[in-house]
């Protein structure tokens, strides 16, 4: 570090002598330094926050622009699971043979009526949701919980009841030796048709799930900024970004 010493250090003073005059007059010229680069520091933050906020004012009308687009696709995507919901729900409620060896239906087997159930709640939440995305309205981080978490529960009730009926198929078709179960398609085989046709249409509707909670997930997580690197610990340690 270089400093400039002026003549008037050369002046001695009858207490203290040259000495110290020159050291009080380094810590005079470094303290204006010090406030001088302060100040530069507080006005370029400013000039950042102006450019900052302005920024922010631009994004607004864009990411408006983007979930306008974005809500016809969304719409019609949350609408198509109330008819695959309707088609494998009646599909299954149908699903009846009778024959010389007697009669069997959906209702006899517990997997086959949940599949049922699963189904008409699924659809119930398709039409609601459906409606509630075509209608426009300010996107809020607490309106994003609420359709992420309803999107992950239908989900999963979906993909269980597609899970057990899909079981309960391959019993039908298979058996069981180990427990002396033999399969009934040969015999019913009409019935295990009809079963696997509700089924693979429930898995359909798992599919469109599977993408509306893709979706909401994005929307909600994406409200959130990434922690700066101030934020990482002495350990690596993230710690969580408040929404914006």
């Amino acid at each position: 570090m270089h400093y400039t010493i002026s003549p008037l250090i050369l002046l001695v003073d009858e207490r203290t002598g040259p000495r110290a005059c020159l050291h009080f007059f380094l810590v005079e010229r470094k303290s204006r330094r010090d406030t001088k680069m302060s100040k530069m520091t507080e006005e370029k933050a400013a000039d950042v926050g102006r450019l900052g906020g302005a920024g922010a004012a631009d994004a607004a009308p864009a990411g408006e622009a983007a979930a306008a687009r974005v809500r016809p696709v969304e719409t019609l995507l949350r609408a198509a699971p109330l008819g695959l919901c309707v088609a494998a729900m009646t599909v299954m409620l149908r699903d009846q043979q009778s024959n010389e060896y007697g009669t069997v239906a959906y209702s006899d087997l517990g997997g086959f009526k949940y599949l049922v159930y699963a189904n008409g709640l699924c659809a119930a939440y398709s039409l609601v949701s459906a409606f509630y995305t075509a209608v426009p309205r300010p996107a809020t981080v607490s309106r994003s919980w609420v359709v992420f978490l309803l999107d992950q529960v239908f989900t999963y009730l979906i993909l269980a009841a597609g899970a057990a009926a899909a079981e309960l198929l391959y019993l039908a078709y298979n058996g069981d030796k180990e427990v002396t179960w033999s399969e009934a398609c040969g015999v019913f085989g009409s019935f295990c048709r009809q079963a696997r046709t509700s089924v693979a249409i429930t898995f359909g509707t798992l599919l469109c799930f599977i993408l509306l909670s893709l979706i909401s997930s994005y929307r909600l997580f994406s409200a959130y900024e990434a922690p700066p690197s101030s934020a990482l610990g002495s350990k690596g340690v993230e710690i969580a970004a408040y929404p914006r």
